[in-house]
């Protein structure tokens, strides 16, 4: 067949360790063959965030505001042990929380379902969206040692002078601290992504904090989105029969778990971060989660909800076989390909994501899979396969369907 042709580049972003390993085979084996691909490259391993002191992580999220869309690899957030790792000159923030500030949107992420992998939580049917908001908090944090007695004090400086003090401890001895923000913008961004995606998903939207303890911080989000609701969304809800609804963090999970799925669950960042991974385990495998970055004004960023899967790296690079599920990095793929055809008008390239997103779930359901999905599929005799071989018996089905 000749290849699908592109007219707008999407911006790529490489990443880390196993994962960028399947990047490579996801390319060669389901794109490259079948599409012209066009897209501006950026290196997001950690070893050239390094070298270019993380200037290409700010490079990659300003031309995903030039493109409109972009698709991304897991990536290294380092921590003291990966500073010693890969000699690191400091320890960079997470890639995702810098591109996360510049764009300002909301990540939405939700499972892959599929026939023969069965949910551990036995009444969820449908799926559990979580709106994570995609700014501040830890991910934009400021943090200190303290290295002995003293006192701690949080101060904002006006730009008249004014100044609010208030005393966080008096530290008898050492200790640390930490310091985080948010903004009204952001958060008010965040509450609009919310109710819009209800709206063109026709799904109830709940949202948690913990307004009872966080006071200011969190009670700040609650009336946000409660304000937000009222003033512009609570019609066009009651409308289509939608419901939003806000409560404590700790009753949303006991909410979740009593659920039969199907609604959006809006949570603040690292909530968010956090229960997103409960979730897709909960669904079955960590892998079959996607994930898009939705900011305000129509930029997307797609990527799986997984990490650089480390431990199957270092087997990789002992030459040992692994057996590492792509499937959620290759709908990060399918996912960019389609919007970058729906906005450009290219049908062809949204028909091919959709179709290589059916070869994926069709080739598991035949009882082809890695061996995560295979310990918990409900198939009889499933064939296990390494990495390279799933992602070959996934184009064996795409060419059936094409």
């Amino acid at each position: 067949m000749e290849k699908i042709r592109m007219t707008t580049p999407l911006v790529e972003m490489d990443g880390d360790e196993m994962t960028r390993i399947l990047w490579q085979m996801i390319k060669d084996e389901l794109l490259l063959p079948y599409v012209d691909l066009k897209t501006e490259y950026y290196d997001l391993g950690l070893e050239h965030r390094n070298e270019t002191d993380d200037q290409v992580t700010v490079d990659s999220a300003n031309a995903t505001l030039k493109y409109g869309v972009a698709v991304k690899c897991a990536t290294i957030t380092p921590n003291a042990a990966r500073m010693t790792e890969y000699n690191l000159k400091e320890m960079w923030k997470s890639p995702n929380g810098t591109i996360r500030a510049i764009l300002d949107g909301t990540v939405f992420r939700a499972p892959i379902l599929i026939k023969g992998i069965v949910p551990y939580v036995s009444k969820w049917s449908k799926p559990i969206t979580i709106a994570r908001h995609a700014y501040g908090d830890v991910y934009k944090n400021t943090e200190i040692r303290v290295p002995g007695p003293g006192k701690a004090e949080l101060v904002f400086t006006g730009e008249d002078g004014t100044q609010i003090r208030e005393t966080i401890h008096n530290f008898t001895g050492a200790g640390i601290l930490q310091g985080i923000h948010n903004t009204e913008k952001s958060i008010s961004s965040f509450a609009r992504s919310c109710f819009n995606y209800a709206l063109d998903t026709r799904q109830d939207l709940w949202f948690a904090t913990k307004d009872t303890i966080s006071k200011k911080y969190d009670h700040t989000f609650k009336d946000i989105f409660q304000e937000i609701y009222d003033r512009e969304y609570v019609e066009k809800f009651k409308e289509l029969g939608i419901d939003y609804f806000y409560t404590l963090i700790d009753d949303a999970v006991a909410r979740v778990i009593r659920s039969e799925g199907g609604f959006i669950w809006a949570c603040k960042n690292y909530d968010g971060d956090v229960m997103s991974d409960m979730v897709a385990t909960a669904y079955g495998d960590l892998s079959m989660m996607t994930s898009v970055l939705v900011s305000p004004d129509g930029v997307y960023e797609y990527e799986a909800a997984h990490g650089t899967v480390q431990r199957h790296y270092y087997k990789h690079l002992k030459g040992e076989e692994t057996s590492t599920n792509g499937i959620a990095t290759i709908f990060a793929w399918t996912g960019a390909l389609k919007k970058r055809g729906e906005l450009d008008n290219i049908p062809e390239l949204t028909a091919f994501g959709e179709k290589l997103e059916q070869a994926c779930v069709k080739t598991v359901e035949s009882g082809r899979m890695t061996r995560s999905l295979a310990s918990i599929s409900t198939c009889e005799n499933p064939v296990v396969l390494n990495s390279l071989d799933f992602i070959k018996a996934i184009r064996e089905t795409l060419d059936g369907l094409l």
